[in-house]
């Protein structure tokens, strides 16, 4: 039996750790034709309170404990905070003032941020490679989500301003975005707190709930015709995102954040807006232009450095130190002249 899963477990392992960057991008495709639909708060509120809920009855299934503690109970606040009300809310508010493309590729930057915190507050390792992942993989998804036309125009003129697709990028719906992202990067960090004072799934749920519910509330206050536009199809969109885009998706995510390297793990983060696109092509027809597969290559590229940052740097120091400053060995150095001098008594 040893044998067994110790077999299994390098095949199963990339598989759950790819599984909720999967599941968000085809939650991005199962979306995109609901929220025209619906109001952003209500849509962000959607997606965490019924997961919340589903998160804690899996919870109680499998008997995880309950938090106990004042302690316990503030850093799952905070955490409600930052990633619930906090990032749902820029996020489906970023998403009505900016396009899909954009807000994605604003969203998706979050990995910089966590690997910047990590290092500082848990001196996890990023060194050139990684550094130079995280830039490489900013690149790819910018080609990813952003219009050809920008990327050409920028190419061409060195500015992002005047051009046809929108005009000044940093307008209020990308600020929104660029807010949501650091909100879920400050959110990532704040589980390896959260996890030394409660089970991380159950605080998970517990997050998605107490996040969930003021989007609700400010929902009803400030919004109209929630849902009275959806179809069968959208509730069936909403469903998908709900139990396997939120539930599934964030149980894991936050899990196994609270356990491994938050830099390597988080970089998988830019794996997201493939996934949409490559399900937006099977299911929607959408069509990946040349610039979009070199997002996909040098994303994918981006992945690799981070995570294979400890051996390349080792791979480097070993071919610096053998072909490019190779020491002078012990054995072939020539012998120290010996002076003798006559001593006086």
């Amino acid at each position: 039996m040893q044998a067994q899963s110790s077999t299994q477990n390098p095949l199963l392992t990339p598989l759950i750790l790819i599984s909720p960057f999967f599941l968000w991008g085809t939650a991005m495709v199962a979306m995109k034709g609901v929220i025209a639909d619906s109001t952003p708060l209500f849509m962000a509120g959607f997606r965490l309170l019924p997961a919340g809920i589903l998160i804690l009855a899996v919870a109680a299934i499998f008997k995880l404990p309950q938090p106990k503690t004042w302690r316990a109970w503030g850093w799952i606040g905070i955490f409600a905070l930052l990633d619930g009300l906090m990032f749902q809310g820029f996020l489906a508010e970023g998403l009505m003032r900016t396009g899909a493309g954009l807000g994605s590729t604003l969203i998706d930057s979050q990995p910089i941020a966590i690997a910047l915190l990590s290092s500082w507050l848990f001196a996890e390792a990023i060194g050139f490679w990684g550094f130079l992942g995280l830039a490489i993989g900013v690149i790819g998804i910018g080609f990813v989500g952003l219009p050809d036309e920008w990327i050409i125009e920028g190419l061409t003129h060195f500015s992002f301003s005047g051009f046809s697709h929108g005009g000044n990028l940093f307008n209020s719906g990308e600020w929104l975005m660029l807010c949501a992202s650091l909100s879920m990067a400050l959110g990532t960090i704040s589980i390896r707190y959260v996890s030394r004072h409660a089970d991380p799934v159950v605080a998970t749920g517990w997050h998605m709930i107490l996040g969930g519910l003021p989007l609700f509330a400010m929902s009803a206050f400030w919004e109209q015709n929630q849902w009275v536009n959806i179809d069968s199809n959208g509730w069936l969109a909403l469903a998908y995102s709900t139990v396997f885009g939120s539930a599934i998706a964030y149980a894991l995510f936050f899990y196994i954040a609270s356990k491994g390297n938050l830099t390597s793990f988080t970089s998988l983060t830019f794996l997201t807006p493939i996934f949409a696109l490559i399900f937006g092509n099977i299911f929607l027809s959408e069509i990946l232009s040349p610039l979009e597969w070199v997002g996909v290559t040098l994303t994918l590229v981006s992945i690799y450095l981070i995570n294979q940052r400890d051996r390349l740097h080792r791979t480097w120091q070993n071919f610096r130190d053998r072909h490019l400053f190779p020491s002078l060995p012990i054995e072939n150095s020539p012998p120290l002249p010996i002076t003798v001098t006559d001593s006086e008594p």
